[in-house]
């Protein structure tokens, strides 16, 4: 519910912005790129809206994805981990999960907890030991994911409408100018022309958004893989290497 009302406030407030600057736009000097672009029709305020969506949802993820990295460098985070479990030492592993902060960090936290509480109980049992430490790391994933993951369908929809948009865009304008020219008589191919290319202002600027969506989303889901392979990595480790009865310290 938070999440639909954030993109609801999200779409009013850039498309103010957007239709304040479209107006703007309007009031330029008549050679300028902006006028040329307003001439383009109202449609261009709506792609504007959804290029600064994208800025949006673009920074959001940044920043979401710079803290599920937590604190520090995460190779070097794992490979301490993997040296106090070694150790033996799974109070200590606990306390660095809880300094570094990451998603990574909560899901080996989660291993490490589920290990600890089957070591209360006295299960000795290795298969039974390494289900309950897998049904841990299914569990901490299934919290951590949607944080890692939100906003991307949002990225991947602008981008995929924003092309298609623009060419909305300048289907419209290529009637308006048409039409225009069917009742002014014989056509002037420079006025023909010059309403051409306000029309397609609209298809580069579907094309810009488009561009920009793709290699925003492209570029998330591969840090969202890279951690997703870190956690599978890193988990299974753990979980082999507890799951072989070495001792707490």
């Amino acid at each position: 519910m938070k999440q639909g009302y954030f993109t609801v406030l999200l779409l009013l407030i850039t498309y103010t912005v957007s239709l304040g600057f479209y107006v703007w736009m309007g009031t330029t000097a008549p050679e300028s790129i902006f006028h040329a672009a307003w001439k383009g029709g109202p449609i261009v305020s709506v792609l504007l809206a959804l290029i600064l969506m994208l800025i949006a949802y673009t920074v959001e993820r940044i920043i979401a994805l710079n803290k599920a990295a937590g604190k520090g460098n995460i190779p070097e985070f794992v490979r301490s981990l993997k040296l106090n479990i070694d150790n033996g030492d799974i109070d200590k592993a606990i306390v660095q999960c809880d300094d570094h902060q990451s998603s990574l960090a909560a899901v080996l936290r989660a291993v490490l907890d589920r290990y600890k509480k089957l070591s209360e109980y006295n299960v000795t049992d290795r298969e039974k030991k390494v289900s309950e430490m897998e049904k841990a790391v299914e569990e901490a994933t299934v919290m951590e994911m949607p944080l890692l993951e939100n906003n991307l369908v949002a990225i991947s929809t602008i981008a995929s409408i924003s092309t298609m948009v623009g060419l909305l865009g300048t289907t419209v304008g290529m009637i308006r100018a048409f039409t225009a020219m069917a009742t002014q008589g014989a056509p002037d191919a420079v006025q023909l022309s010059q309403g051409i290319s306000e029309a397609l202002f609209n298809t580069a600027i579907g094309i810009l958004g488009g561009i920009m969506g793709i290699i925003a989303y492209n570029v998330f889901t591969s840090r969202v893989d890279r951690f997703t392979y870190m956690i599978d990595e890193a988990a299974f480790y753990i979980i082999q290497t507890l799951g072989t009865g070495k001792p707490d310290r």
